[in-house]
């Protein structure tokens, strides 16, 4: 019997990154597996969905007339796949491009321990998405890792990707229990989406998987890097560059609320130090510690 396989990809903007996802996608080695593609598109893009209905007839569409965020736009994903009768979810980034048997890999290797809960790949920065691209040589690109299993640093409270920046040499090729998978590309299991719930909406964008990872974890499953199986990723291209504005809010205010629930007590009070400075520095990040602890989740305006 075929395993039942949904792939949730998330569309929001650049049309052409959604269509080299779903062409790696539908390239891929799907031997043993039941695959169905649900397609969540955050904003009308009538022109695209013609374009993929021409390409492959086998993709399910979700379309929100506006931007939902990644946490509530893969939660409709997610619960499409499981009314198609999925047991193994896949979550992938529309700026993704993935080897043909990666996705073979990630459902092969969530059977072998019931009590794995979820798995990433190992990530690859696509060819010239790199964070410093005159780092490497051209022989380099597309073999810098973009993560390789994450970490969190719980003095600091800080979330990190192990290997980022680093040329593959196979130093990274074992796998490993994680602290966090990333939504970047992360299979759940049905049993998991039962026990645990969907993904958390008031983070809108980043910390959504670290807070899922954590909660998975705390019902004694196991958050797992597997590299065996792996893929590219287009670094921020739907979401502004790493330093944008929209970057430096989410990622500021969601850290904050992260740490807030989950953080020893005492980097919660170094946490809530280091943000009463933003009370003096004005600008983006105050206004991202305002919103947290005013309670002002979901999507917000990012602007002074």
């Amino acid at each position: 019997m075929k395993i039942k396989t949904s792939l949730v990809i998330l569309h929001y903007k650049n049309n052409q990154d959604t269509l080299d996802c779903l062409d790696s996608v539908f390239k891929s080695n799907f031997s043993g597996l039941n695959i169905s593609v649900i397609l969540v598109m955050n904003g009308l893009s009538p022109d695209l969905k013609l374009k993929i209905q021409g390409l492959y007839s086998k993709v399910n569409f979700i379309i929100n007339t506006q931007n939902c965020g990644f946490a509530a736009g893969n939660n409709l994903g997610i619960k499409k796949a499981l009314s198609l009768g999925s047991s193994h979810i896949i979550l992938l980034n529309n700026d993704t491009v993935v080897d043909k048997n990666a996705i073979l890999e990630l459902v092969r290797f969530s059977m072998t321990d019931k009590t794995i809960g979820l798995v990433s790949p190992k990530i690859y920065f696509a060819s010239g998405f790199e964070f410093h691209k005159d780092k490497y040589l051209s022989s380099d690109r597309g073999k810098v890792i973009w993560y390789a299993g994450g970490d969190i640093d719980w003095n600091n409270m800080y979330a990190k990707h192990r290997g980022v920046d680093e040329v593959d040499r196979e130093q990274y090729n074992s796998k490993i229990e994680t602290d966090f998978t990333t939504g970047c590309c992360m299979l759940l299991k049905k049993k998991v989406i039962d026990d645990i719930g969907l993904l958390n909406e008031k983070y809108f964008m980043y910390y959504e998987d670290i807070d899922y990872s954590m909660k998975v974890r705390s019902k004694g499953l196991k958050a797992y890097y597997y590299p065996q199986a792996f893929i590219w990723h287009k670094n921020a291209s739907s979401s502004g560059r790493p330093g944008s504005p929209l970057h430096v809010y989410y990622q500021t205010r969601n850290r904050l609320y992260f740490g807030i629930k989950y953080a020893p007590f005492r980097t919660k009070k170094s946490l809530l130090l280091e943000s009463a400075k933003f009370l003096f520095q004005g600008g983006i990040r105050l206004k991202a510690t305002l919103d947290c602890l005013l309670n002002r989740m979901g999507q917000q305006s990012y602007e002074n």
